[in-house]
């Protein structure tokens, strides 16, 4: 079938057929040329799938979701990618976002050799290359996210409280979205290593299936540990505003207990009443300005006697 959507790279009875964003008619030849369910065919189309694994006749179907940056927005996403594995055949469906297997799919059709090495036998080593190509693509945005957590620690202590509140929110928005892709990949690769066997042998790479484990226990501990980090972070720097905003008022508090009995006695002499004290002698003004300034003094020293400024 011409379609630039489906790419197959096939070696004697062994095949791999990739398909970008498909629609209808590349559903349409996956129902021909495979017979899949009509249930699994229509989990290809967006929205994005829950992650499953669900066996069949002939075939295994699996969903999985792997986390992708967008640059424009600064934001880590789950891009769903789709598995029809059989003995024979692996196809894989997904919206080109995963750079990962994009690059190993292109890699692969240039090089005879590497074809030779991973579609032989059965899928089983292929699946494990694109796992395993699609898990370590995650290590390096976990060292991005590493890296923007200690910009933002160092950010705290240098007195940009507010300007960071943002980049904190972006952070922890980006280890939610990650976690929520990552954490059914424990569960449904184990369920595989144990379902594998009924369709392919994978006895020769029993110990490579349990690496994939390993490593998606690896990326959720990490996981853990920035969620707990940017946490902490996110209080401590909440912690510091608060104290800057309190120490604000309790200024502007001290300021207005100041001036308010100035301002009363300002509002008393003001109120041109009979035998008003001070008004009609030479200099009235000057002696009511100067006890102003007298009590003015005198609170500031009580303030600053209690220590309460």
């Amino acid at each position: 079938m011409a379609n630039n959507k489906i790419k197959i790279i096939k070696i004697k009875d062994l095949v791999w057929i990739d398909i970008v964003n498909a629609g209808e008619k590349e559903i349409k030849y996956l129902k021909q040329e495979f017979n899949f369910h009509p249930l699994d065919l229509k989990d290809c189309f967006p929205p994005l799938q829950r992650p499953k694994l669900i066996v069949q006749e002939n075939y295994i179907f699996m969903i999985l979701q792997f986390p992708f940056y967008n640059r424009e927005t600064k934001e880590i996403l789950p891009s769903e990618i789709d598995f029809f594995i059989g003995k024979n055949f692996i196809i894989t469906h997904h919206l080109n976002e995963l750079i990962s297997i994009k690059d190993f799919f292109q890699d692969l059709q240039k090089n005879k050799e590497a074809q030779k090495k991973y579609l032989s036998n059965n899928p089983s080593i292929i699946l494990y290359e694109i796992l395993n190509k699609l898990l370590l693509y995650c290590f390096p945005m976990l060292n991005h996210i590493n890296l923007d957590i200690d910009v933002v620690e160092k950010q705290i202590f240098n007195g940009q409280n507010k300007k960071i509140v943002k980049e904190i929110l972006i952070i922890r928005r980006n280890i939610v979205n990650f976690r929520k892709t990552m954490q059914p990949h424990k569960s449904i690769v184990r369920k595989l290593i144990g379902i594998a066997p009924q369709f392919f042998s994978i006895s020769k790479l029993n110990i490579y299936f349990n690496y994939l484990v390993e490593n998606t226990k690896e990326i959720w501990d990490h996981l853990e540990n920035y969620k707990d980090s940017i946490d902490a972070l996110h209080n401590t720097n909440e912690s510091l505003i608060n104290f800057k905003t309190n120490e604000i008022i309790k200024t502007l508090t001290i300021f207005s207990v100041i001036v308010f009995p100035l301002t009363l006695l300002a509002a008393i002499f003001g109120m041109n009443a009979i035998n008003m004290p001070f008004i009609n002698l030479p200099y009235g003004f000057w002696y009511i300005i100067g006890i102003m300034l007298v009590g003015g003094i005198l609170m500031f020293w009580v303030f600053k006697n209690k220590k309460w400024m």
